[in-house]
């Protein structure tokens, strides 16, 4: 094991992509916390396919993907929430519209323009190896900027996320903090897409919390096991993958399976202790 790490942290590139995907996880997990709890999880599939349509076409064209990706994923969330407050809409079809929609432009403009290469199928299942140093410094600022304000913001995310009457009651503009936690989302899953891909980039954001909540039940426990079970998962599945010649998106998403799966038998246990 200590030969495999010596060996896998002398590439730089490896480096820059831990460092970058371990700030994305811990953005993850912290944001999903908020969404799995509002019933918002599977905004992250759907702002996984705007991503990877943005992306698409920013390839196309030969422009700067993040630049591109970013605005557009962060116009998609907004959007997103505020079809969600349409009552002739449900929340799941409104996701569905607009991944589906997303994903079927960004195929489009690859049939039509380079076809299915290389770089596009690395945002489809994510690949250390695509990660630019334009990429690396953008998306640790970028990460840095979303735990920064949810640190700042924790108490206000607290009241929004479990009750938004009381929060509006006393004088929380709830709908401009639910707009905000969709863009930390958008910004986070942008940012991710470079190492999970467009497919898995969403497991960040419901298996660390989801895998924290069999154990814990208090907010602040919640967020703080989910950030370490998160940031565990996203190195070792970095080390397997490199032992092991595999996908790095896929290796995390069975190592957050696997942690589930330990505390879920770990919490069914204890209520018979």
């Amino acid at each position: 094991m200590p030969d495999i790490l010596r060996e896998l942290f002398s590439y730089d590139f490896i480096l820059r992509a831990v460092a970058v995907g371990i700030m994305v996880s811990l953005c993850a997990s912290l944001l999903g916390v908020s969404l799995v709890l509002k019933r918002y999880s599977m905004i992250g599939d759907g702002l996984g396919h705007v991503a990877f349509g943005a992306l698409c076409v920013a390839v196309a064209f030969n422009m700067a993907p993040l630049l591109v990706s970013v605005p557009v994923v962060v116009t998609a969330a907004a959007l997103l929430l505020r079809i969600r407050g349409n009552v002739r809409i449900k929340g799941d079809a409104a996701i569905a519209v607009i991944s589906s929609s997303s994903l079927a432009v960004g195929i489009i403009v690859t049939s039509l323009t380079q076809g299915m290469n290389i770089d596009i199928y690395n945002y489809m299942f994510g690949s250390i190896l695509a990660m630019s140093d334009r990429d690396v410094y953008l998306g640790m600022a970028l990460s840095a900027a979303v735990l920064l304000l949810f640190v700042l913001l924790y108490n206000v995310i607290f009241a929004v996320t479990f009750d938004e009457d009381f929060a509006r009651a006393a004088g929380v503009n709830v709908s401009f903090y639910n707009t905000l936690i969709a863009i930390f989302t958008a910004v986070t899953i942008v940012v991710g897409m470079r190492i999970m891909g467009s497919l898995l980039i969403s497991s960040l954001i419901v298996f660390p919390s989801l895998t924290a909540m069999r154990l814990f039940s208090s907010f602040r426990g919640v967020v703080i096991c989910s950030g370490i079970v998160s940031t565990i998962c996203f190195f070792l599945g970095i080390v397997i993958s490199y032992s092991l010649d595999i996908p790095v998106g896929a290796s995390i998403v069975v190592l957050n399976l696997a942690a589930f799966t330990l505390f879920f038998a770990a919490g069914s246990l204890r209520k018979y202790f």
